[in-house]
């Protein structure tokens, strides 16, 4: 019974945010409207990380020993100059668990 819940509520999820992409019309709306919604993405992406990294368990901020802001400082350096995803994240990651169980 769990499962099937979890599954109908996928689905209902799933098709909720699928007809607002697929059946409205995308000119309706005007061209200065699409240009601030172009930059939603990077405006919701650092409120959504910031706190994971600045934040402890109590929320409170983290000291400047935390390893987590020196993973976060790699991520940001490597993703700058190398503009790959997937090489920021695992050197970000990398730096943070080298951190953590080397020191």
């Amino acid at each position: 019974m769990t499962w099937t819940s979890i599954f109908i509520a996928g689905i209902i999820t799933y098709f909720t945010r699928m007809s607002m992409v697929t059946l409205i019309d995308k000119n309706v709306f005007n061209e200065n409207f699409r240009k601030i919604l172009d930059y939603v993405p990077s405006v919701v992406f650092p409120s959504i990380i910031f706190p994971g990294v600045l934040l402890n368990d109590y929320g409170t901020l983290v000291t400047i020993t935390d390893p987590k802001i020196y993973g976060a400082l790699t991520a940001i350096f490597v993703g700058y100059f190398s503009r790959n995803v997937i090489l920021t994240i695992i050197s970000g990651l990398t730096s943070y668990w080298f951190l953590i169980f080397i020191f």
